[in-house]
């Protein structure tokens, strides 16, 4: 039985932060560690879907507030190991912060995708996500002459 749980132990952060890994291979674990805490420190939500012991997927969110969305949850990563994914794992992720955000008040759920993850699309697609949007973005901002 997997059961869904926000990270409130070194032990669970460690395990989340090493499946998180396999999302972000861009950072080292002790960056990816750090980048987490950091934002854990401004209201980032990390959870963590175990069965016994393991982790076995991870997700990190955040609750704000925007004129275009109004109250919402807005999903930055989730991530199922690799030998549990196609398994329900990451649906069950979704319906955890689902049943939170409405808890919350929250009237929406929004995340952004990288525009090649063709089986992640399909699988937000199917637990209900749209396409609302393009998103935009200068990922190495600097100063034009």
């Amino acid at each position: 039985m997997v059961k869904i749980i926000e990270s409130n132990s070194q032990e669970e952060f460690q395990a989340a932060c090493k499946v998180m890994g396999e999302l972000r291979v861009h950072l080292t674990a002790d960056e990816l560690a750090d980048c987490i805490t950091r934002q854990m420190a401004t209201g980032y939500h990390l959870i963590v879907a175990m069965n016994d012991q393991d982790v076995l997927g991870t997700a990190g969110f955040w609750m704000g507030f925007k004129i275009a969305w109004g109250k919402h949850i807005y999903v930055d990563d989730l991530v199922t190991t690799g030998n549990r994914r196609s398994a329900g794992v990451g649906t069950e992720l979704l319906d955890w912060i689902k049943e939170y955000a409405l808890a919350n008040s929250c009237t929406q759920l929004h995340l952004d995708s990288g525009v090649q993850r063709f089986s992640a699309h399909k699988f937000y697609l199917r637990n209900g996500f749209r396409i609302a949007s393009h998103h935009f973005s200068i990922p190495d901002l600097q100063i034009s002459d």
